[in-house]
């Protein structure tokens, strides 16, 4: 086919697929010669596909590391009250404050989430790691009324930046031991560790590794009491 008849059919045929748009566009008041790059704006943006979403946990745990730190100071079974926290660490938003800026603007990132709630990782981490030290633990409802129960307050747990490059997490919480209705001790901890990077990823991992310090602390701490070893 000779490239000016081509060209003549290609025009014919854009023209046909474009009227019912052109009586759209005449009815809507929009210029013929806007309408085509208007058609082509709309259908990029159906196309555009929202970027998934970077899930974080608080990774595996190491064995040698916590078996070295709580040898032989785990009680012998404890029941562990679900953990309790703000509101805004009620959703899976890993929350970050510019320090720099404002002490009192918390913000959240936009393409990254923890895998739960962060007071539900530290749940299943305290647990995990009372367990791998020796300790049947049990949840609250199960052993109340024959085990001591420890209740965990969680007052902070965020990303802090002190400078656009550097942050560090920080996490603060109370410890309570029961025993029965009987009020045993309570110890505020609170531990910071830096992050490896400037970003949800380095946020992460410096969240799991003051989570595992604090826990282990927490640890030594109830070797002070006399429950059954």
């Amino acid at each position: 086919m000779p490239l000016k008849k081509y060209i003549c059919v290609y025009i014919n045929n854009l023209k046909a697929a474009m009227h019912p748009f052109q009586k759209i566009g005449h009815r809507l008041r929009i210029s013929p010669l806007v309408l085509p790059a208007l058609l082509c704006a709309l259908a990029a943006g159906c196309a555009t596909r929202a970027a998934p979403l970077s899930l974080y946990d608080f990774g595996p745990l190491h064995p040698a590391a916590a078996a070295s730190a709580s040898a032989g100071k785990a009680p012998a079974a404890l029941a562990l009250a679900a953990v309790q926290a703000p509101a805004a660490l009620s959703s899976q938003q890993m929350l970050y404050r510019l320090s720099y800026v404002s002490d009192l603007q918390t913000r959240s990132y936009a393409g990254s989430r923890w895998s739960m709630a962060p007071a539900q990782l530290l749940e299943q981490r305290i647990k995990a790691r009372l367990a791998q030290a020796g300790t049947v633990v049990l949840s609250g409802s199960e052993g109340a009324n024959t085990l001591p129960t420890l209740r965990i307050e969680v007052d902070e747990m965020i990303q802090n930046f002190s400078a656009p490059n550097r942050s560090a997490a920080q996490l603060a919480l109370r410890a309570t031991l029961f025993d029965g209705r009987t009020l045993l001790a309570q110890k505020s901890f609170r531990r910071q560790a830096a992050a490896g990077s400037a970003d949800a990823a380095g946020g992460a991992q410096a969240m799991a590794g003051a989570s595992d310090a604090l826990i282990d602390e927490m640890i030594a701490w109830l070797a002070d009491f006399p429950l059954k070893k």
